[in-house]
């Protein structure tokens, strides 16, 4: 497999928009979610109500159990809502599809396949269409993006966890989707390795522009990556309790924030929130 010039592809760049499509990208409209256990009925969310600005980053933080997971998957289509409906750029969401693109905590690499050729199956199934020489230059311009373009040829089983995620990510964003989905995308990483990628993650995304909902139980990092941080009360019935702005300019740099006012109060906001107004009650 030789290497092709992508200098003519590139990762597609959203840019916002003020019409009533791109302020409502997604929208969440009086979603209900109850699910079916051996002791009955659950209702897990309730009266859920949230729209998403085209090119906006936001975060959904709460406790364990609260629906996190749950809305990221109703997104991603993966759920179908009990009651209410969601919608991505104007078109109701029933099933999974390429303009919704999941990264999970889990990498969910293929380990017999390299990782060209694992972004290479993601975006040879969405775009069929294109010659060989067209996916391969996407392919080869996703793991640019993400800085893996000296690891083309390795296996998952030969690079670093933090590696593999990166690979998760190019496979999603090869795919150009309308919206990235990120379920805990850091959370079994080391401290080190998850503060690098956390950095990385919001590089990528002021280059690629792309809409993006993230899942997550850190505070740090709702605060770092997010235009928005959702706070979920908890469940059962959970809803959305707060949305924080986060009105922090970019590019947004780790150890400057340390010691901003601004970014310590809204770490404050996100705290009292979790540990004092909606603080987990314990069994």
């Amino acid at each position: 497999m030789s290497k092709i010039s992508n200098e003519n592809i590139s990762i597609k760049k959203l840019g916002k928009a003020t019409n009533k499509i791109t302020e409502r990208y997604v929208h969440i409209e009086d979603v209900g979610m109850r699910f079916v256990t051996k002791k009955g009925e659950f209702e897990a969310l309730k009266n859920i109500n949230l729209s998403i600005t085209q090119g906006e980053f936001v975060s959904i933080i709460g406790h364990s159990g609260c629906g996190k997971s749950t809305v990221l998957n109703l997104i991603a289509g993966l759920l179908q809502p009990t009651s209410g409906n969601l919608f991505c750029a104007g078109r109701e969401i029933s099933a999974p599809g390429p303009e919704r693109a999941v990264v999970f905590q889990n990498h969910s690499l293929l380990p017999w396949l390299s990782c060209f050729e694992n972004v290479f199956l993601a975006v040879e199934r969405v775009f069929g269409s294109e010659s060989k020489v067209q996916q391969e230059a996407r392919t080869y311009a996703a793991l640019d993006l993400v800085g893996l373009s000296h690891a083309i040829e390795k296996r998952p089983n030969e690079i670093s966890g933090g590696m593999k995620q990166r690979v998760g990510i190019a496979r999603a964003l090869a795919m150009e989707p309308k919206v990235l989905l990120l379920d805990e995308p850091f959370g079994a990483l080391d401290a080190l390795t998850r503060a690098g990628l956390q950095d990385e993650l919001m590089k990528i995304m002021q280059k690629s522009g792309t809409t993006a909902v993230m899942v997550t139980h850190d505070v740090d990092e709702a605060v770092l990556l997010s235009d928005r941080i959702v706070m979920m009360t908890n469940g059962p019935s959970a809803t959305i309790g707060e949305i924080l702005d986060v009105q922090l300019p970019y590019p947004r740099k780790r150890l400057e924030l340390a010691e901003d006012k601004q970014y310590n109060h809204l770490r404050s906001e996100l705290l009292k929130f979790l540990y004092e107004r909606h603080a987990k009650k314990a069994a």
